[in-house]
């Protein structure tokens, strides 16, 4: 970048000389060498341009790749429960927007910075050979342009760089929540409700953009006046000193000339002042979600094994979603022996769906513990964790991919056999087969391309595909009408062999199949039948 700047110099300053001498009519072998440097100048500053740009922008996006991978890695554990109270547009603006806003710490926070001081001290050196007192003059508006008016676009810039990420994020909840909800908006006439919402964030950017271009432009003007003052003061001085004999005038034209041109490299550093503002915004929503701490750890260490068929006990469990939250769960206790099947009942808000995430791991315990064949689950890897239980849950997601693929992410290596089996058991390969792509048929984001009974039973089918020793069905049926549901129920248990099964419903379809019936009312267990 410096090099960039300083071959532009060079160019500027021979440029004029070679005109300036050629005016004097001199022979024509005494502007050889200034005929060279014009042509070398030339030619350099552009490829030096290109080298910069490319050796910078690689720089900033292997870096930013980088960031971008760990972000993820940072953000993985916190799910579910240690992002809950992020909205998920906000959660998608900070993975996103203020991810790629790091690349501006490089290429417009560091970079200018380091390019003025090498350029500017070469501009100064130079016009301290010609004449020393410009050089002051010319390092007196270096600093004033590449210190002074920064600051103040800083200053000018900073409300509106520090709160535009915010800004955004909350822009872009409001449209996935707009986007997402709007057939029930529509339904309930209350689009233009939602509609009000994501005008008035949009309208908060708007004022924030206002904001950055006034910022823009006074630092833009600045830049000019001091560029304009600085170059009538180097002029002045040399003129006086030609007048005084004591400076060429081919060199008045010079010196004039290289003081523009020294501005190059200031010139990007109020713009630069105002993306590190918001820069290091977007820095810190990054930083809010990496430095929190998950609510599950890994134990450290040689964790056991999970035993091949593990009994699973819930022994005086507490949990809550938040220290201050509510407890959702209070003293509940169940035993799932191998191979025995057990229901577990209750109405919504229960605290069914927390049973889950307490078996999955995805939160743990506020008091007493879960065992899994003998041990904690905090003794426990997630990942052997979730190997030996497979759920099939009411909201299960389905990637924007094809049958077959939703079905195999449960177990990589399965074979069309084996899927085609699991679509068998749980009642839907009549008719995945009947479509004209059969299990290659894309399910559309969300499995949008479903109903909800379709996309229960491929859950289910991923689940049983699973193989693991523990298959817990949360609310399998709340979607489909009663007598497929019992049919659904019957068939799971029948296949399930030696499996543990925990099915979670408020549903009576299949009740009578299970072993055991376990009651849940406010997070306690109020009957076992």
């Amino acid at each position: 970048g410096a090099l960039a700047v300083v071959f532009g110099i060079g160019l500027m300053t021979t440029a004029g000389y070679l005109i300036a001498r050629a005016a004097e009519r001199p022979a024509i072998l005494s502007l050889s060498v200034a005929i060279v440097a014009v042509r070398f100048f030339g030619l350099s500053r552009p490829l030096a341009r290109y080298l910069e740009r490319l050796a910078s922008h690689d720089l900033a996006f292997r870096l930013l790749a980088r960031v971008r991978v760990r972000f993820y890695e940072r953000i993985e554990p916190l799910a579910p429960a240690g992002l809950e109270q992020y909205r998920r547009g906000d959660l998608v603006s900070r993975m996103v927007g203020d991810v790629d806003a790091l690349q501006s710490l490089y290429l417009r926070g560091l970079g200018p910075p380091l390019v003025a001081l090498g350029a500017g001290t070469v501009a100064v050196g130079v016009a301290a050979a010609i004449l020393p007192l410009a050089a002051a003059v010319l390092a007196a508006g270096l600093v004033v342009g590449g210190v002074a008016v920064p600051v103040v676009a800083g200053l000018l810039g900073r409300e509106a760089g520090g709160r535009r990420a915010t800004a955004q994020g909350h822009l872009g909840a409001e449209l996935v929540e707009l986007l997402r909800g709007a057939p029930e908006l529509v339904v309930y006439g209350r689009e233009e409700e939602a509609l009000g919402r994501f005008r008035s964030a949009d309208h908060v950017l708007a004022r924030l953009a206002r904001r950055d271009a006034l910022a823009a432009g006074v630092a833009d003007g600045l830049s000019i006046l001091v560029t304009g003052a600085t170059t009538v003061g180097v002029l002045a001085i040399a003129v006086a000193a030609h007048s005084a004999g004591d400076l060429d005038r081919v060199l008045v034209a010079v010196l004039a000339l290289l003081t523009l041109a020294s501005f190059e490299a200031v010139t990007p550093l109020p713009l630069a002042a105002r993306e590190l503002t918001a820069t290091i915004a977007a820095g810190r929503r990054v930083l809010e979600l990496t430095e929190r701490e998950p609510a599950v750890r890994d134990p450290a260490g040689s964790p056991p094994s999970v035993p091949v068929r593990p009994a699973l006990a819930l022994e005086g469990v507490g949990a809550a979603y938040s220290p201050l939250g509510p407890a959702v769960l209070d003293d509940f206790s169940l035993a799932l022996p191998a191979g025995r099947k057990i229901a577990l009942v209750g109405p919504s808000g229960a605290g069914k769906t927390t049973v889950v995430n307490l078996l999955l791991r995805f939160l743990d315990p506020t008091k007493g513990r879960i065992t899994l064949g003998g041990y904690d689950l905090r003794e426990l890897r997630q990942e052997d964790v979730r190997r030996a239980i497979a759920v099939a849950g009411q909201d299960a997601h389905l990637f924007s991919t094809s049958i077959r693929e939703n079905i195999r992410l449960a177990r990589p290596d399965a074979s069309d056999e084996e899927i085609e089996d699991a679509l068998r058991r749980a009642r839907i390969w009549d008719w995945v087969s009947s479509l004209e792509n059969g299990a290659d048929t894309l399910v559309g984001e969300e499995g949008t391309g479903l109903s909800g009974g379709q996309r229960q039973r491929i859950a289910v089918a991923r689940a049983l595909l699973a193989k693991a020793p523990i298959l817990v069905l949360d609310e399998p049926t709340s979607q489909l009408d009663p007598e497929t549901a019992e049919t659904l129920i019957e068939d799971v248990l029948a296949e399930a062999e030696d499996r543990s099964i925990l099915l979670i419903t408020h549903r009576p379809e299949g009740l009578e199949l299970v072993d055991e019936v376990v009651t849940l009312d406010r997070g306690r267990a109020v009957s076992q039948s």
